[in-house]
């Protein structure tokens, strides 16, 4: 059985101005110890996806349909009672900045100490001794001295460590991680991915990565979710997603990642804006932006096609190749495998 499974995911945001689909019936699962990407451009529904498994919705938002299994226990309508007892210590997440993550008034150690005194049956001795351990194994140094100092005397780099150790203090199944090294530079960047590699080696978790850095994804993932307009376009294995694109949305961030023999020559970026959530199309989401859309991107919403055990994607362009290589027949104008 998978640890996590999210079954068609609906997520909604309900303004003034109508309501946004932000997630729109995404569905995948996670096995214990695997690293699942999710990649895509902001506004995709990555982080919003992450945030309706956490449950840690912004007001106007709200969990429309589907469901999330965490060990087989449903989470969907489980109530904050269940999952005040899942976050931080079932699943935990380190969210997108830290600089903003950790509350400036409080000291590391305080910060440390209360999610470890919310979530384990430690006591405040326990908690402090910890708290050190955590900021041992993510490598800061003199962990009892930075227990009583505050975020603004860290750096970027010590800072997104300490939200890991954090993240990690209570030994979750899950760690989610949104985008943990957008604020930082290239090299702290590839600290802390070792890091995290690391880690998740030692204690044997699942990892969730979200990011729009297909280099992330390449070097963590064992598996990847590609993401566009809220649904999920293409999901397959790392090797086949990298060597085998069967989306053009995907084909798309590919040829846009600059390369060691790209040198004086243009990068080719994906041409237009992402399309508005409260005025969704009737087609595939990505036509409007698409080189090769056809008339029926444009009318009518792509199916599922599997192309092998471990990979399938959501384009009318595969469709169109097995049809022209003869996988598929078409009869009375329906799609058919042969």
């Amino acid at each position: 059985m998978a640890l996590l499974e999210v079954k068609d995911l609906h997520t909604s945001f309900f303004t003034d101005a109508g309501e946004v689909k932000a997630v729109n019936g995404v569905s995948f699962s996670l096995e214990r110890g695997k690293v699942l990407g999710i990649v895509g451009e902001s506004g995709s529904g990555k982080s919003v996806t992450a945030y309706s498994i956490m449950q840690i919705l912004a007001s106007t938002g709200k969990i429309v349909s589907g469901s999330v299994k965490l060990d087989g226990q449903e989470l969907v309508n489980s109530g904050e009672k269940v999952m005040r007892t899942v976050r931080g210590n079932k699943i935990s997440i380190i969210f997108q900045d830290p600089m903003t993550s950790l509350n400036p008034t409080y000291t590391i150690g305080h910060q440390l100490m209360e999610a470890i005194l919310l979530h384990t049956p430690r006591n405040k001795e326990e908690a402090k001794a910890r708290a050190i351990e955590m900021l041992k194994l993510v490598n800061i140094n003199e962990p009892e001295k930075r227990m009583n100092q505050y975020p603004f005397e860290f750096s970027g780099g010590m800072r997104q460590r300490i939200v890991i150790a954090m993240a990690l203090a209570c030994e979750p199944d899950i760690l989610i991680a949104d985008e943990p090294t957008t604020a930082l530079d290239v090299t702290i960047q590839a600290q802390i991915l070792e890091l995290m590699n690391q880690l998740q080696k030692e204690l044997g978790m699942a990892i969730i990565m979200i990011t729009h850095d297909l280099g992330v994804v390449a070097q963590m993932c064992d598996e990847v979710i590609v993401m566009y307009a809220g649904s999920i376009c293409e999901q397959g294995t790392a090797d086949e997603i990298f060597y085998n694109p069967c989306h053009e949305y995907t084909k798309g961030l590919l040829r846009s990642i600059p390369t060691a023999d790209s040198s004086g020559t243009k990068l080719q970026p994906i041409t237009g804006t992402p399309i508005d959530l409260l005025n969704m199309p009737k087609g595939c989401p990505f036509a409007p932006r698409c080189d090769a859309a056809m008339k029926v991107c444009i009318y009518n919403r792509p199916e599922t096609m599997v192309i092998n055990e471990n990979h399938w994607a959501c384009c009318w362009m595969n469709v169109k190749k097995g049809i022209e290589d003869g996988t598929i027949t078409v009869k009375k104008g329906k799609e058919g495998k042969k």
